[in-house]
C-alpha cells in the first residue's frame, strides 16, 4: 500500500500554478457535489452533470460547467469520477457513453460490494477506459481538508499518474493494490466500527438524557475512550496475524461477564438493550467453544467461515 498526501512529489498531472486537468463529476448528491466544488476550487475546469439537473445549478454558480447529456460530460475530460448510488446504478446510467470512455480514466466512488467493484471493473476496461476504484472516509463537509482519507485500488501507472488531481478530495491520499476491488474491501473492513460505535454512543445519550443529563456531557469521556480503542488495535492486529490469543490483555471471559450488567442497565433505565444480543451470543458461543480465557481478539476466529466471502 502506498500513501500520498500534499507535500508528496509527484508526477502526471500539473499543480500549483501550472495547468489543472479538467474533471468530470457524474452524479451531484451530497457527496457527489462535494468533490465537484473541491475541484471548482482548487481551479479544475469541472464539468457535472446529474439526471435531475437542477442539482447542478449551485455549482454552476460557482464556475463549473453544466453538461446537458451524459455523453458530452464524458467527452469533456480525460478523467470522469462517478458518484452515483451503487455499481449496477452507475453502469446503467454510463452506458450511454460508454463509446466515449475509450482513452479515458473512469474513478468510481460510489457504494456497493467487492463483487461490484470487479463488475465495474470489467465494465469500464471493456469499453476501452483505465479504471480506479475508490472510498471517501468522510462525510461531504470534509471532502478536499488535508487530513480526509480516501483510497483507491486498480492499475498503478493509472493512480500515478492522476494522483495529484485526486488528492484535491482529501490529502490522505492511499493507494491499497491493483486488485480493483480493495477500496471496497477495505470499505467495509473499515466501516463495520460505524454503525456499533454510533448506537454505542446513542445508547450513551439515552442513559445520560434519561437523568436530565445532556448528551454533550458525554463527549469528551466517548472521545478518550475511541482513543483508548484505537490504541489497542495494533495489539489485536498483532495477535490476529500470530492467531495466538493466548496472552490477552482482555480476555473473552471478562467481556462476557458483563452480558448481565447490559441486560440489568436496560431493565434499571428502561432502555433498548436488545442490540446487543447478537454480540452476547458471539461472546457465549466463543465460551463454548474453549476461548474464555483467550484474547478479546479471539472472536474473528468465530466471524471467519470456511469458504471465501466474496
Amino acid at each position: 500500500m502506498e500513501r500520498k498526501d500534499q507535500n508528496s512529489t509527484v508526477t502526471g498531472d500539473k499543480m500549483m500554478g501550472m495547468d489543472r486537468l479538467p474533471v468530470s463529476i457524474i452524479g451531484l448528491g451530497n457527496m457527489g457535489s462535494a468533490l465537484a466544488e473541491a475541484f471548482v476550487k482548487a481551479g479544475h475546469k469541472t464539468t457535472v452533470w446529474n439526471r435531475s439537473a437542477v442539482k447542478a445549478t449551485p455549482l454552476v454558480a460557482m464556475g463549473a460547467v453544466h453538461a446537458d447529456t451524459i455523453e458530452d460530460a464524458v467527452s469533456a475530460s480525460p478523467l470522469v469520477i462517478t458518484c452515483l448510488t451503487t455499481y449496477d446504478a452507475t453502469i446503467q446510467t454510463m452506458e450511454p457513453a460508454g463509446v466515449g470512455l475509450a482513452g479515458r480514466t473512469l474513478v468510481s466512488l460510489n457504494s456497493g460490494t467487492p463483487s461490484g467493484a470487479r463488475k465495474m471493473a470489467a465494465w469500464a476496461i471493456g469499453h476501452g477506459a483505465r479504471f480506479l476504484d475508490g472510498a471517501v472516509k468522510n462525510v461531504p463537509s470534509a471532502v478536499g481538508k488535508p487530513d480526509t482519507l480516501l483510497y483507491y485500488s486498480g492499475d498503478k501507472a493509472t493512480f500515478d499518474e492522476h494522483v495529484a488531481t485526486l488528492t484535491v478530495l482529501g490529502g490522505d491520499t492511499d493507494y491499497l493494490g491493483g486488485e480493483p476491488d480493495l477500496a471496497k474491501l477495505y470499505e467495509f473492513a473499515v466501516g463495520g466500527t460505524l454503525l456499533p460505535a454510533l448506537i454505542g454512543f446513542f445508547q450513551g445519550a439515552a442513559l445520560v438524557t434519561a437523568r436530565g443529563l445532556q448528551a454533550s456531557s458525554l463527549v469528551p469521556y466517548s472521545i478518550k475512550w475511541l482513543e483508548m480503542i484505537g490504541s489497542v488495535l495494533p495489539i489485536f492486529a498483532e495477535e490476529i496475524d500470530a492467531g495466538d490469543y493466548t496472552k490477552p490483555a482482555s480476555s473473552v471471559g471478562i467481556f462476557h461477564e458483563t452480558i448481565a450488567y447490559d441486560l440489568e442497565i436496560g431493565e434499571e433505565t428502561n432502555i433498548d438493550v436488545t442490540w446487543h444480543a447478537p454480540m452476547h451470543d458471539l461472546l457465549r458461543r466463543a465460551v463454548a467453544t474453549g476461548h474464555r480465557d483467550h484474547s478479546i481478539s479471539s472472536l474473528v476466529e468465530l466471524l471467519r467461515k470456511s469458504e471465501r466471502l466474496e
